[in-house]
């Protein structure tokens, strides 16, 4: 595609403990950006996608992707956010006090939207072969999903009270840098979506050109529909398209 990527380390919990969504932006984000030569592409994955649209709001940057990526949050089932308000109203006076939110708590929160299926991929591993190559894949897949950092303790507020519970983005309310953020953007603007996606249903990607990807959340990422990711980003990241 001729370009050079770059991938973005947020770095350690306790390196940005006081920093919330707006503030991952606002204090790392737009600096990185505007201390490029030129503006670039920027991709951003799930809740990094938000963050990419809203950082275009703010920075010059060339165009956009979001990989299943949610921006209207009250498109979201009222089940899936009953969910998450739960695990919101158990875990929040620890994530308080532990000045993080756990990724293991909001993994159970993910889990939570589709509890069979999690029985059942378990389960479908119980039967493989230890030894067999889709046994150890399971066990990397895995391994990735339950590995993140905590999420900081303002970050996690935000995303649960302000843009789950006030959907502030897809009502045009979220203040990034004392701005209102918009997802109708001035720059070519690309979001897939995968369409048995229950993190980030397709129904909540912000505005702007969609492309439905055959495949579940993780799936769109590392298992067999990535072929098709990976020509869509091809695609719309090839110079003079």
């Amino acid at each position: 595609m001729g370009r050079r990527a770059l991938l973005l380390d947020w770095g350690k919990c306790d390196e940005r403990k006081q920093l919330s969504v707006a503030g991952h932006i606002g204090d790392l984000l737009l600096p990185l950006l505007r201390s490029m030569d030129e503006p670039v592409a920027v991709v951003g994955y799930c809740l990094g996608g938000t963050m990419a649209i809203a950082a275009a709001n703010l920075a010059p940057v060339e165009r956009v992707i979001t990989l299943a990526a949610p921006w209207k949050f009250a498109q979201y089932p009222d089940g899936s956010r009953q969910a998450l308000n739960d695990m919101w109203r158990h875990s929040q006076g620890a994530a308080e006090t532990l000045g993080a939110l756990p990724m293991e708590v909001l993994q159970a929160a993910f889990w939570s939207l589709d509890p069979e299926r999690t029985v059942r991929k378990f389960a479908e591993f119980g039967r493989l072969d230890p030894a067999s190559a889709e046994a150890r894949r399971f066990i990397e897949l895995e391994e990735w999903a339950n590995q993140g950092e905590p999420l900081p303790y303002p970050a996690a507020r935000e995303l649960v009270e302000d843009l789950f519970g006030r959907d502030l983005p897809g009502s045009g309310d979220w203040l990034v840098a004392g701005r209102a953020m918009s997802d109708r953007l001035s720059v070519p603007t690309l979001h897939l979506a995968a369409q048995r996606d229950l993190i980030a249903p397709p129904q909540t990607v912000a505005s702007g050109e969609v492309v439905a990807v055959p495949s579940g959340h993780v799936g769109m990422i590392v298992g067999s529909a990535r072929a098709r990711l990976h020509q869509e980003l091809k695609r719309f990241l090839t110079p003079c398209r």
